[in-house]
Parts: structure tokens; C-alpha cells; sequence
């Protein structure tokens, strides 16, 4: 039988496309906003904390403008008074009701910022509150793990560092690529079944990736651990080098995601030669041919740039999250204790 996830990761590539087609216009709009700020700053929890992370890469390479993630409890609990009158603050929320998240946004406010909002329900209480709402077109998501909400994320995010880029349009021939690209993935499952079995069986699994796929290991890492219950670290390969590679052996699986160019894929291509020779069962996403190579495992990712290349290269990981969670007796639709929307203090 199909899992509800399964059809709603099928669903992605008219999610994107649509989401792509509705936010593009608002560019100038973006644009706008955004004069005379000199920081940008990504307010989210959970996938949607996982979007920002490439949002912020990709404004930071791309639009050539500093970004960061901002912790809500600084406003939340500590109410800070700092100054963001220079800056423009971007609160995420799939569902636009995580009360954490509203009251950022409203804080920011008070504090001078200038506010967008990224969610899939425009009407919502983060919507009504912030300057701009960026509306992801995903459609209802049933399924508790986010796939489509998180793509269309993902896409927001490159509609809005596109906006503040020197030249919007320069992207916009690789995006249009993006939908068919990921429909060729979720048609062809290539190594995903493969993958799964491989993880069976693992004590204990680690998700690497870095620069702007590192939002996607990520991401990788919190649905294999909210979907199939297994202890995950997401780490970058930066971060695994300095300690944590120590304590890999045959005991780990690792999972080790890449963009098909760009500067970092060779790093990523000697961590995974690394994790190889020491045990790990290593499990390849993406990347090159000499990356394909270094891993014991290989599942394709998208035929695109890195700029754009997160927006596709979740897919396969969501597959094998998928894949996985059926090959234990889960239910990949419904995880053990998660609900859609999630507060993160008790009220």
C-alpha cells in the first residue's frame, strides 16, 4: 500500500513549480523591502529551521548579504532589547500557528525590523503579522514528516536571496529545471531500496554534507530520526573532522550528501573515502563520479548546479526515510508522539 508521505514526496515537483511561478513577482516587492538592511536574519524550528540553513547560504554566497539564524528565545524568554532597525527577519513556519515563531516575528517588529514570512498558509497568524508573506504553494500535507512543505520552503528561500542578488535572474534557467529534475528521482528510486536495507541493520546512523547541501543533511538526519526512530547526528564534514569521526566504525552507517559541483564536493568526496576505511557502512547522495566512487553506496541526485541543487537533492534521502520506516514496521505517515503543528513551550 502507499504511505501518504510517499504520494506527498511524489507530489513535490507541481508544489515547486507552483510555488516558484507565485513567488517570483514578488521579487521586486522583496527587493523593496529589503533596501537600506544590511543583515538578514532566518527565525524557524524543526524543517523549517533546515530551509533556513540553505536560505542563509545561498543569501550569503548569492545576494552577497550577511545572514544568520536567529534563536527565538532571545526574544521569546529573554525579550532582548537589541536594535534590528537595519535588519530584515525571515520567520518560517510550515503551518504559520507556532506561537514560538509569531512572537519573533512580532518582537522583531518592535524592535525596528523589517518582517517576511515563509508559509504554506497565508492566512495564518504569522502571516497576518508580518510586512510580506511569501505563501508556499504546497497544498494540505497529511503526512506528520514534511516533504512538500519543506521543497516549497526551499524554494522561498531561492526566491528571495534571488530577489537581493545583483542580478534576480540569473538562477531562474536552472530552477525551471528543478521540478523535472525531481520527478526524474522520484520515478527512478535508483539505490533507494538498496540504501534502506543497508540501514537496517546500523546501531547508529550519521548524515554529512557542507556549505549550501548542508541544510539537506540535515534534514536527512531529523527524518530518519522523527520518521524511523533511530538516533541520528547530522554533522557538517568540517565538524566531523574536528572529533566526532573518531568514534566511527563498522558499528555506523553514514550518509554522506553533495552537490554535483562546486567547491566543497571534493572534501565531501575524502570524508567519504574516510568513513569508508574506517567501517562505516557509507552511503553516497549526489554528488560526482569520483564521489559515487568513494562510497560503498551510491543514490543519484539532481543534474543541477549547487545554488539550486538542495531543492532536489532531498529527495532521494526522503525516499529511503520512506523506504526505511516500512522495512521496520512504521508508519511513515504518522511518527511515534509528533503532531503537525509543534509548540515548543507548554501553554
Amino acid at each position: 500500500m502507499t504511505t501518504q508521505m510517499a504520494r506527498e514526496i511524489g507530489e513535490q515537483p507541481d508544489a515547486v513549480a507552483r510555488t516558484l511561478d507565485v513567488l517570483r513577482p514578488l521579487r521586486h516587492d522583496l527587493a523593496r523591502l529589503a533596501a537600506g538592511t544590511r543583515h538578514i536574519l532566518f527565525v524557524a524550528r524543526g524543517s523549517s529551521d533546515n530551509a533556513c540553513v540553505y536560505g542563509r547560504y545561498l543569501v550569503e554566497i548569492h545576494a552577497h548579504r550577511m545572514a544568520g539564524l536567529a534563536a527565538p528565545s532571545v526574544a521569546t524568554h529573554y525579550h532582548a532589547e537589541v536594535d534590528l532597525t537595519d535588519a530584515l527577519v525571515v520567520c518560517v513556519s510550515q503551518s504559520g500557528e507556532t506561537r514560538e515563531i509569531v512572537e519573533t516575528l512580532e518582537w522583531a517588529t518592535s524592535r525596528g525590523a523589517r518582517t517576511v514570512a515563509v508559509t504554506n498558509e497565508g492566512g495564518s497568524a504569522l502571516g497576518r503579522a508580518a510586512d510580506l508573506t511569501l505563501e508556499t504553494h504546497a497544498g494540505e500535507e497529511r503526512a506528520v514528516p514534511a516533504t512538500k512543505t519543506y521543497t516549497t520552503q526551499l524554494a522561498a528561500m531561492a526566491v528571495l536571496a534571488t530577489a537581493l542578488a545583483p542580478d534576480p535572474t540569473e538562477l531562474d534557467a536552472h530552477l525551471a529545471r528543478v521540478p523535472d529534475e525531481m520527478a526524474r528521482l522520484v520515478e527512478l528510486r535508483t539505490g533507494v531500496d538498496e540504501a534502506a536495507k543497508s540501514l537496517v541493520s546500523s546501531a547508529e546512523t550519521l548524515v554529512s554534507g557542507r556549505g549550501l547541501l548542508f541544510g539537506t543533511a540535515l534534514e536527512v538526519a531529523l527524518k530518519l530520526e522523527e520518521t524511523c526512530l533511530r538516533p541520528v547526528r547530522g554533522l557538517s564534514y568540517a565538524d566531523l573532522r574536528h572529533g566526532p569521526i573518531a568514534v566511527v566504525d563498522a558499528d555506523v552507517a553514514a550518509i554522506v550528501v553533495a552537490a554535483p559541483d562546486g567547491p566543497v564536493v571534493g572534501g565531501l568526496t575524502e570524508v567519504a573515502v574516510d568513513l569508508r576505511e574506517r567501517g562505516a557502512r557509507t552511503i553516497g547522495i549526489g554528488g560526482n563520479a569520483a564521489f559515487a566512487e568513494s562510497c560503498a553506496l551510491w543514490v543519484p541526485g539532481p543534474d543541477l548546479p549547487e545554488p539550486v541543487a538542495p531543492l532536489a537533492t532531498v529527495v532521494p534521502g526522503q525516499l529511503i526515510v520512506e523506504a526505511l520506516a516500512r522495512q521496520l514496521g512504521l508508519d511513515p505517515d504518522s511518527p511515534r508522539g509528533l503532531s503537525k503543528i509543534t509548540q515548543t513551550d507548554a501553554t
